[in-house]
C-alpha cells in the first residue's frame, strides 16, 4: 500500500484536539494497515519522526430506520506520537567512522487541522 492509501483522514474532535498539546494526532486509517505501516507513512506524508502508534478498531453501531435495522461500517483509528525535539542523528558505519543523519524533520503536522 501506498501512503497516501493508509491514512484516510484526520479526525478533529474535542478529545483529538486535546492531545494536541502532547504531540497525538488522530488519523482514520485503513483496517489493513499495520503499525509500521502507519508510522512510515505518517513520516513520508508529513516529514516528521513518529515515536507511537497505537491502533483502536471501532466497531460499528446499530442503526435503526423505522423497522429496518443495519450495522454502520466498522473502521480503524491511529493515535500517532510525534517526536517534539527531532536533532540530527550519528551513528556509526563500517570502519568506526560517525555519519550524521542528513533528514531533516519537523516538529509538528501543520496541515492537521488546515492551518
Amino acid at each position: 500500500m501506498i501512503a497516501e492509501e493508509i491514512i484516510i483522514r484526520p479526525i478533529v474532535t474535542e478529545k483529538s484536539s486535546g492531545g494536541l498539546q502532547d504531540r497525538k494526532y488522530t488519523f482514520e486509517v485503513s483496517k489493513k494497515a499495520t503499525k509500521v505501516d502507519i508510522a512510515k507513512a505518517v513520516e513520508k506524508l508529513f516529514e516528521v519522526k513518529v515515536l507511537k502508534v497505537n491502533t483502536i478498531t471501532v466497531r460499528g453501531k446499530e442503526k435503526r430506520v423505522g423497522v429496518h435495522t443495519g450495522r454502520t461500517a466498522e473502521w480503524k483509528k491511529a493515535i500517532v506520537t510525534i517526536d517534539t525535539n527531532p536533532g540530527q542523528r550519528t551513528y556509526l558505519v563500517k570502519g568506526g567512522k560517525e555519519v550524521k543523519a542528513t533528514k531533516k524533520y519537523k516538529d509538528s503536522i501543520s496541515e492537521f487541522m488546515g492551518a
